[in-house]
C-alpha cells in the first residue's frame, strides 16, 4: 500500500523522488488511485492530505541526480509496477511487482 504525502521540507521526506519523462528511465511507474483503499500495491498510490496517514513521505527534486528514486506516472493501472530491481523495494508500502 503506498499513501504518499508530499513534503515541501526535504529534511521532512523519507524519500527524494523525480518525475522522469519517458517510462524507460523510471525505477518504478506508479499509477495515482482516487481512494486509499485502492493504493493496495506499492505502484498504485494515494496522495495523502495528512502526514501522519501516510506510509511514505516524499520530496519532489528538481533534478534526476538528486533523487533517491525515479518515476514516471502512468494513465492505466496494468502498466504500474516497478521496472527494474531496486533497494527501495518494500520501503513504500506493501510490496508489489
Amino acid at each position: 500500500m503506498a499513501l504518499v504525502y508530499v513534503t515541501d521540507i526535504e529534511y521532512q521526506a523519507d524519500i527524494k523522488v523525480f518525475a522522469v519523462n519517458e517510462r524507460y528511465q523510471a525505477d518504478l511507474c506508479f499509477f495515482e488511485v482516487d481512494r486509499d483503499y485502492k493504493a493496495n500495491t506499492e505502484a498504485k498510490w494515494f496522495f495523502e492530505d495528512k502526514d501522519y496517514k501516510a506510509t511514505v513521505k516524499i520530496y519532489w527534486v528538481e533534478h534526476e541526480y538528486q533523487a533517491d528514486l525515479k518515476v514516471f506516472r502512468v494513465t492505466q493501472e496494468h502498466l504500474a509496477g516497478w521496472q527494474k530491481s531496486h533497494r527501495l523495494i518494500t520501503r513504500l508500502g506493501k510490496y508489489t511487482y
